[in-house]
């Protein structure tokens, strides 16, 4: 079976952890490795990290060295990656038990060494495990095939669903950003010439308008999108301005979801 690395960076997650750890050492493909770095938490994060990894060997704990945000926490989880696959899950958001298994399958029959799926979204006080997630409607749905150009207008993957083949793609890193480092290395493979596919099924579940989230308040990231569009893949002016508005018109769009 391939053997499925899973980055996840910590940082204060104590209250939502567990679930999200426990989301991926439930999968029907159980030959994962899940890699976590916890970005110097001041709570009870790398402790729960440190029991888990006790009681699973697939859990594998590390600290970083210094606080540099989530983009470096996945890159130092990336860099021990010995998986087929490399797929992403933050501390706050859960993956539905069959994810693993039916993502790699469709990876297989598509010959697609990107992808990604649909997903649900959950309230921030959701306290259940994905085991016991029962499907409410609230779905992002994925994008049946993206090309570099289509993502430049707007980013289409929700990271928690993201996986990408390392034996086709070999081992990247996000770039060097304080946010919008996933998006950033979605562009930076499909500018390498791999498209992305998406499957329609929700295999994950976002935890919405959770204070703190790593993912949370996309237009919060307005700037950050504008200095990816301009610094990182060095759009013009009207380029970089319609790739903002497509990307405030999504963030806007998933928010009634």
């Amino acid at each position: 079976m391939p053997l499925v690395s899973v980055v996840m960076p910590v940082y204060n997650s104590a209250a939502t952890l567990g679930a999200a750890v426990r989301s991926v050492l439930t999968q029907t493909h159980s030959d994962v490795e899940l890699l976590v770095t916890d970005d110097k938490s001041t709570d009870d994060s790398l402790d729960l990290l440190m029991e888990f990894a006790r009681q699973d060997e697939r859990v594998k704990p590390e600290s970083a060295p210094e606080q540099g945000g989530a983009g470096r926490a996945r890159n130092l989880a990336i860099e021990r990656a010995r998986g087929d696959y490399v797929a992403f899950l933050d501390s706050d958001d859960m993956w539905l038990p069959q994810k693993t298994e039916r993502q790699i399958e469709f990876a297989a029959a598509g010959d697609a060494p990107l992808t990604f799926t649909s997903y649900y979204k959950m309230d921030a006080d959701y306290d259940g495990e994905s085991t016991d997630f029962t499907p409410n409607g609230r779905v992002v749905p994925a994008r049946e095939h993206v090309d570099y150009r289509a993502m430049l207008v707007r980013d289409y993957i929700g990271a928690l669903t993201a996986m990408y083949d390392r034996n086709v793609l070999g081992t990247r890193l996000m770039p060097e950003m304080r946010k919008r480092q996933d998006y950033a290395l979605w562009l930076s493979i499909m500018r390498d010439g791999a498209d992305a596919r998406g499957l329609a099924e929700p295999l994950a579940v976002y935890r919405a308008h959770q204070a703190g989230s790593l993912s949370s308040n996309k237009l919060s990231l307005v700037q950050y999108n504008w200095e990816l569009y301009r610094q990182h893949e060095g759009l013009s002016v009207p380029q970089a301005t319609r790739g903002l508005a497509g990307a405030v018109w999504q963030s806007l769009r998933n928010s009634r979801i």
